[in-house]
C-alpha cells in the first residue's frame, strides 16, 4: 500500500523505504516561544510534535546492551569478585591479628637500631644462619633440642674443618686441637695429635679404679691425697720408675713397703747403697753352724746358757763369696760347712 507524500512530510522522524536516515528538524527554542506569548504574539506549532510518531522498521535498527544469560553471568561474576575480595580481606585482617604485626615489628619480634629484637622463646624449625646471637643484658641464653646438638665450623672451600656434636648420651668433638683456659689465659688442658698437657697445679684421679696408662708416663711428682694411701700397681706386667737424676721415695708419716715374688734387686752402677736408719732388721737370715772343738763348745754353751738370761743371743754377720749374707755364732769363726746350703 502506498503512502502520501504529503503525510510522510508532515513526520520529521519518519524515512521513505530505500531511502537514507534523515535527520530530525529541531524543535523551536521554548524561550522564543515564551517571549512571544508575553507580547500578546500568538504561537503556531505544528500539531504533529505532540502526536507520538511511529517507528519505522529499518535494516540499520541495532539493539546496544548486555540481555539474557549473558547479563546474568556478568552479575554472578562481580558478585564472585566480590566475595573473594572480603574473604581476602578478612583473612589479611586474621593474620595481622594473630601474628601480632604493628609498627614496631611482629609478636615478640621488635626491630630495632642495628638488628632484630626478640622476647621470649624462638623455635627455628628449619636452618638459621647468623654471624652474631647473643641475649639481652643481664639474661642467660639457652639452646634446646629434642634430639641432638651439633655445631659445624667450614674453612674456605665449605668442608667441615672443627665439629662438635652433643646426643643424649655423648659429646664428640673433632678437632686438630683442643685447649682449656682459665680467665687469664693461661692454658688448663689442651690436647693434639702429640700431646696431651694439664696445666692445673693438681691432677686429681678420684676413680675406684684408678688411672690405667697403656704407655708410660713422665711426671715430677706423684703423691696420694692427705689421710690416703699411695699404690702403683701392675697386675700382670713389670712397674719400671726412672730418672735421669735420681728417684726418691719418701713417707713422711708412715711406713715403705716393697714386697715382691721373687727377687728384689737394689742396684748401684756407679755409686753405693746406702741404707742410713738407727735399727735394721734382718728377721730371717739363714745361720751357718761351724765345727768347734769339744771342750770349747761345752764351755761356750754353758757360758751361753749363763748369758742368755741376762740378754739376747748376738750373732756374726757374715758374707759367702758370691755375696750372700749369714749368720754365724758370735762365740765361732765365720764359716760355714762344705756341705751346708747357706752359701749355695
Amino acid at each position: 500500500m502506498s503512502t502520501p507524500s504529503g503525510t510522510l512530510s508532515r513526520y520529521p522522524g519518519a524515512t521513505r523505504p530505500g531511502s537514507a536516515l534523515e535527520v530530525p528538524r529541531a524543535r523551536p527554542d521554548s524561550s522564543m516561544d515564551s517571549n512571544r506569548t508575553l507580547r500578546g504574539e500568538s504561537v503556531c506549532t505544528d500539531w504533529t510534535d505532540s502526536v507520538p510518531k511511529p517507528a519505522t522498521p529499518t535494516r540499520h535498527n541495532f539493539h546496544v546492551g548486555i540481555y539474557g544469560w549473558r547479563k546474568r553471568c556478568l552479575y554472578l561474576l562481580i558478585l564472585a569478585l566480590l566475595v573473594m575480595v572480603i574473604v581476602n580481606l578478612a583473612l589479611t585482617l586474621w593474620v595481622l591479628k594473630v601474628m601480632e604485626f604493628s609498627s614496631e615489628g611482629m609478636g615478640q619480634l621488635r626491630v630495632v637500631a642495628g638488628g632484630l629484637q626478640l622476647n621470649g622463646q624462638a623455635m627455628v624449625l628449619d636452618a638459621l644462619i647468623a654471624s652474631n646471637i647473643r641475649s639481652r643484658k643481664g639474661q642467660p641464653i639457652t639452646i634446646e633440642s629434642s634430639m641432638n646438638f651439633s655445631l659445624n665450623v667450614r674453612d674456605e672451600e665449605g668442608a667441615v674443618a672443627s665439629q662438635m656434636f652433643l646426643g643424649k648420651d655423648r659429646l664428640e668433638c673433632a678437632a686438630s686441637g683442643f685447649r682449656v683456659a682459665d680467665s687469664k689465659g693461661r692454658t688448663l688442658f689442651s690436647a693434639d695429635r702429640k700431646e696431651v698437657v694439664v696445666g692445673a697445679s693438681l691432677l686429681r684421679v678420684t676413680g675406684q679404679g684408678g688411672a690405667v696408662f697403656d704407655a708410660s708416663v713422665q711426671t715430677p711428682a706423684v703423691r696420694a691425697d692427705s689421710g690416703s694411701d699411695l699404690r702403683l700397681e701392675s697386675p700382670t706386667r713389670s712397674l719400671w720408675v726412672r730418672a735421669p737424676q735420681g728417684v726418691a721415695i719418701e713417707s713422711r708419716a708412715g711406713d715403705i713397703s716393697a714386697s715382691c715374688l721373687t727377687d728384689l734387686k737394689l742396684q748401684s752402677v756407679a755409686g753405693s747403697i746406702r741404707l742410713d736408719s738407727a735399727r735394721l732388721f734382718l728377721p730371717s737370715m739363714k745361720m751357718a753352724v761351724a765345727e768347734v772343738p769339744a771342750g770349747k763348745a761345752a764351755s761356750s754353751r754353758a757360758q751361753g746358757r749363763q748369758e742368755g738370761r741376762r740378754r739376747d743371743e748376738i750373732y756374726q754377720l757374715c758374707m759367702c763369696g758370691n755375696g750372700k749374707l749369714f749368720l754365724s755364732a758370735a762365740e765361732g769363726l765365720c764359716a760355714a760347712d762344705d756341705d751346708s746350703l747357706v752359701c749355695r
